[in-house]
């Protein structure tokens, strides 16, 4: 199957007289090119379970149901729905559209049939890429690899590594379960309407070693960058009064600051903080 026999998304979004939504952070990415790369940055999908969340005019779609994925596309606008419809004959059937909050949606029961681990490829929506990403890091073993594009500023954070003015939670938390690649950028032109900054794909493949404590992470992590300027003894004094015990207990000198710890310390320090608090 070649999407190209489809009509253009340009000329559907006309007929059908729609617009992005600013308060739902649309951007349309109507070039068939650049979503063909997306889907093949996944890897092989032929046969495999995909989510996707924010189809919109349904451009990223085409591209996943034309490399054999089974998708489950979850839209939140109703005024997509038409459009996405006749993509389920043209695929054999292998879309099934959801009408919902990505937010609030139960992944695990909407893939109850599929055989194995779901892979989540999307263009977020910029407005709740990041709470998005951190629920689903925290997903059971529904959930496989992730090929999600973001505004380029999240990427970056996603991928940052110790001492860069880029790290912060947003790369503890990824990179206790993933490994993180940020494959390519995506520029503003290519999005209808353009946004102020460029995107980029971040792969997300679950680690041999993942953390599995994120919540304690997450509560640690806020707290420590929470006010990065400080050292860890003062910042951590929001989420105990033991901060200079639990950060000793950790092998971390309280006169430290978040940036300055890596993966395997904040994995210790998040450990040190549950057994003080248990």
């Amino acid at each position: 199957m070649n999407a190209d026999e489809l009509p253009t998304l340009r000329d559907e979004l006309e007929t059908h007289g729609l617009w992005a939504n600013k308060g739902l952070g649309q951007h349309f990415l109507l070039d068939l090119n650049i979503t063909r790369r997306i889907a093949r940055t996944a890897g092989d999908l032929a046969g495999q379970a995909v989510i996707e969340v924010g189809p919109g005019p349904g451009g990223l779609t085409r591209a996943l149901l034309e490399a054999g994925a089974h998708v489950t596309a979850i839209e939140k606008d109703a005024r997509f729905l038409p459009l996405l419809d006749p993509l389920i004959e043209w695929s054999g059937g292998r879309l099934r559209i959801v009408h919902g909050d990505a937010l609030a949606a139960d992944e695990e029961r909407l893939l109850h049939e599929a055989p194995a681990a779901a892979r989540i490829i999307s263009n977020l929506p910029y407005n709740v890429g990041t709470p998005l990403l951190v629920k689903w890091l925290k997903a059971g073993a529904w959930r496989g690899d992730m090929t999600l594009m973001f505004q380029k500023e999240v990427a970056q954070r996603i991928v940052a590594k110790p001492g860069s003015d880029a790290y912060g939670r947003l790369a503890v938390l990824a990179q206790a379960r993933c490994d993180v690649r940020l494959e390519f950028t995506v520029p503003a032109r290519a999005f209808t309407p353009p946004p102020k900054i460029a995107s980029a794909i971040v792969t997300l493949r679950d680690r041999a070693d993942p953390y599995p404590h994120l919540d304690a992470l997450e509560r640690v992590t806020a707290a420590a960058f929470g006010q990065r300027r400080k050292m860890l003894r003062a910042a951590l004094r929001a989420l105990t009064p033991d901060a200079e015990d639990v950060l000793r207990a950790a092998g971390i000198e309280p006169t430290a600051r978040a940036e300055e710890i890596d993966q395997a310390g904040f994995r210790r320090l998040a450990d040190a903080w549950r057994q003080r608090s248990s």
